[in-house]
């Protein structure tokens, strides 16, 4: 399928350079032209080939949000654990819930999550859940880009599994891909770390984790091991080959020092951070530090909404009281995060600015609304005033899937929703 996506204010993300008047064309999944256009329908084709050409009519075209952290099977547990601190609402309330849900579930539940990404303007997500196998296959029928991450703890998959699908899922389908991870380390015995650590320094692979999301979790660490958890992990050489860390939240300067040392990502999720009541991470210092940042949702059992534009919203606004100071995390810098920053964080190079030979994940902002007039500052906007109901259309390797508030995709939207609950139906 070819695409023109012409007569649009276009923001590439590439370093240093601004918004301008243009077209986009795509040829299956790629991008082969980002520039100037005529903006108009009169296009001198160079073959015979089909086009599809859509007037943008001014409105904005930007590189995908890609949501750094998820889980999406969740889904079930939507407003099914409210208002309760993190240690009883994962050990009472998730996780004897998680120990029932099949394959079979998780996939109905991933493609209600995918529905909600749609919305928001996310072309990627990086999640960490129960099944990857069928999470995949939800992800491919939904034509979800998906990187998976490893979430073996005490209680379900393995290092072996984690390898297992290692090996598999980054060969299946170029819309899949798995890094190695694992839960946490409050989660996981000594001896299943030592394992993790092993295969990174077996394949010379990056490794995901939760890290630091609340006190108590960083007391813990220090009772077992002398150490927080981040030192300690980096103690088994864990982080030799790079990856990135999850929320981040109580983290001392050495542990921030670390980080820097091993190039790694903090993975920020404010809206989760903020409802389970976990705090405020030091984004400040992580940008002085020159750490990068990259944001993600979380899941919808914490958050309880997967959506970019109150992540953008909540990581500057926090960070400006933490700091006390409202020049904190600037808007620009924040937006880098939920796209550039994102994509690099997942491996997703090729999908990261809007360029010539880059996979085609566009998204179309409406900026033929009331917050985003009059237009001062596109970029601003986006972040302190945009909303889901700015996401005009969203495309994922070369494909639409959503647009004008519809979903292009193979199942109904209606079918999806019952299925979610005739599943948490079985669970009540």
């Amino acid at each position: 399928m070819n695409i023109r996506l012409f007569n649009a204010n276009i923001l590439t993300m590439e370093e240093g350079k601004e918004i301008f008047l243009g077209e986009i064309r795509i040829q299956n999944e790629k991008i082969i032209y980002v520039g100037e256009g005529s903006g108009s329908n009169t296009f001198i084709k160079d073959n015979e080939e089909e086009w599809e050409e859509i007037d943008c009519q001014g409105n904005l075209l930007m590189p995908g949000f890609k949501d750094a952290h998820t889980h999406s099977g969740m889904t079930l547990l939507r407003s099914y654990a409210d208002d309760l601190p993190l240690n009883d609402w994962l050990n009472k309330q998730i996780f004897p819930v998680e120990a029932k849900m099949t394959e079979e579930d998780i996939y109905h539940l991933t493609k209600l999550a995918v529905l909600e990404y749609l919305t928001s303007g996310i072309t990627a997500i990086f999640d960490m859940y129960l099944t990857p196998e069928s999470i995949a296959r939800a992800c491919d029928d939904t034509g979800m880009r998906c990187v998976q991450v490893g979430a073996v703890n005490n209680f379900s998959q393995s290092p072996e599994l984690v390898e297992e699908m290692f090996l598999k899922l980054n060969s299946i389908s170029p819309l899949q891909s798995y890094k190695l991870g694992f839960h946490a380390e409050y989660t996981c015995s000594k001896e299943l770390l030592i394992k993790i650590a092993e295969l990174s320094h077996k394949y010379q692979a990056p490794v995901y984790t939760h890290l630091a999301e609340t006190k108590d979790e960083v007391e813990g660490c220090i009772a077992r091991y002398g150490m927080t958890p981040i030192a300690f992990l980096n103690s088994l050489g864990m982080f030799d080959y790079g990856g990135g860390c999850y929320h981040c939240v109580h983290m001392t300067a050495e542990d921030i020092a670390i980080m820097k040392e091993k190039g790694l990502y903090a993975i920020s999720n404010p809206g989760s951070n903020t409802k389970l009541a976990s705090g405020i991470a030091p984004i400040s210092d992580y940008l002085r530090e020159g750490i990068p940042v990259a944001l993600g949702t979380d899941g919808p059992a914490s958050n309880n909404c997967l959506d970019m534009f109150r992540e953008m919203f909540l990581v500057t606004g926090l960070a400006k009281i933490r700091e006390n100071d409202a020049s904190a995390v600037d808007a620009t810098e924040v937006l880098k995060m939920a796209t550039v920053n994102g994509a690099h964080a997942m491996g997703l190079y090729d999908s990261d600015i809007l360029s010539e030979g880059k996979l085609a994940d566009i998204i179309m902002i409406d900026l033929n609304q009331p917050n985003m007039q009059p237009i001062n500052n596109i970029t601003k906007n986006i972040v302190y005033s945009g909303s889901k109901q700015n996401v005009k259309m969203t495309m994922v390797h070369g494909r639409i899937l959503y647009q004008d508030g519809k979903f292009l995709l193979a199942d109904k939207p209606e079918d999806i929703y019952r299925k979610a609950n005739e599943i948490i139906n079985k669970y009540r």
